[in-house]
């Protein structure tokens, strides 16, 4: 992983593109702080896929369950209908 400061990063675009694309991440730095990193495409949805969940892990996983979600019912005073006063 090739390391770049943001001023070569913009005036070297399409060489930072093409390592990214023939070496694999490269990291963008500011002021010697690391603060971006170009990656494949390919690269990009492999690990949005790895970072969501699957509905078999939502389900069987620790987490909210939906009884939480009700809140207890309370009994209310109903009104007499009009004219049964």
């Amino acid at each position: 992983m090739r390391t770049w400061q943001v001023q070569d990063a913009k005036a070297r675009f399409s060489e930072l593109l093409d390592a990214s694309l023939k070496e694999g991440p490269q990291v963008v730095t500011r002021r010697g702080v690391e603060a971006a990193v170009l990656v494949p495409i390919a690269e990009w949805r492999r690990l949005q896929r790895r970072s969501q969940p699957t509905l078999k892990e939502l389900l069987l996983g620790e987490g909210p369950r939906f009884e939480a979600l009700v809140p207890p019912r309370r009994s209310w005073r109903r009104r007499p209908p009009p004219g049964l006063e």
